[in-house]
């Protein structure tokens, strides 16, 4: 039998499964495409409405969530892509056009708040620093309305160098949020020492959470920790008015998921806008 070359070459290996190799061959596609659609500037951002747990139809801020486009002009679903590019350079422009979308939209929409998602591998980055700089430049508002998310697992692997970034950004009234909590990689004297303003409560936690006992006691729990520690929270994923009226009674802050609004290329703020109401805590 004449041996296979090329690509195809480690599927004979044994320590290659079908599925690894699958895997592999998908991120590998995933990374050419986004990296491609990068450097074409074929990126946008899709807003998701955050609410206020008191009243509802009030909008603390809104999420703005990255969209990459193939060369057809079709969302690349960022499952296929998000783990593959985390700790790429790939990874750090991701950011760094988030972060330039998010702060062009900030200095246009002056009524509104908004938080962009950042991984901890992003602090440092030269151009990410500098689209920052450059941001912030010119509009003192425009660092008081901006929200970076960093995900407990991106914090947790340079925790110390995320309580500096923090400390130095949030003098100039920048808010950060802690993503996902709960999903099991911050200890909790880290968590003390991050001084996060925001924690997002992990969607997991939160889907049927008013009819699930062990889901009511972690959250409660989150929930008793943000407090001891003065962080908003919000609860992620609210999909039905019985987990929202449930998460209101415990005293969550904000929710944010489809029963309030799926994410969205075309913001409410094209039109006439109020302006953002002032958060206040819950319970």
């Amino acid at each position: 039998m004449r041996k296979r070359k090329g690509k195809f070459a480690d599927m004979e290996r044994s320590d290659v499964s079908p599925l690894d190799y699958a895997v592999n061959a998908r991120d590998h596609n995933a990374l050419i495409m986004v990296a491609a659609a990068l450097r074409h500037k074929e990126a946008m951002l899709a807003f998701q409405p955050v609410v206020q747990s008191r009243s509802p139809d009030k909008i603390a801020f809104y999420e703005g969530l990255i969209r990459v486009l193939d060369d057809t002009g079709r969302v690349i679903p960022a499952r296929d892509f998000i783990d593959a590019v985390e700790a790429t350079e790939t990874g750090r422009i991701l950011d760094c056009v988030a972060l330039e979308l998010g702060l062009k939209t900030l200095r246009q929409n002056p009524h509104i708040r908004l938080s962009i998602n950042m991984s901890a591998r992003s602090i440092g980055f030269p151009r990410w620093v500098r689209s920052l700089r450059h941001g912030l430049q010119g509009d003192p508002t425009i660092g008081e309305r901006l929200i970076l998310e960093i995900t407990e697992r991106s914090a947790m692997t340079v925790p110390e160098l995320v309580v500096r970034f923090m400390s130095d950004l949030q003098r100039r009234g920048i808010t950060f949020a802690l993503d996902d909590f709960g999903a099991g990689f911050t200890s909790l004297r880290y968590l003390r020492d991050f001084q996060f303003d925001v924690i997002k409560i992990d969607g997991d936690f939160i889907r049927g959470v008013h009819s699930n006992a062990d889901n009511q006691i972690l959250t409660r729990a989150m929930v008793d920790i943000a407090r001891q520690f003065d962080m908003f929270t919000v609860a992620e994923n609210v999909e039905n008015q019985a987990d929202s009226l449930w998460l209101g009674k415990i005293g969550v802050d904000c929710q944010q998921g489809y029963f309030f609004g799926a994410p969205t290329v075309h913001p409410p703020w094209n039109g006439p806008t109020a302006p953002p109401e002032r958060i206040d805590r819950a319970g």
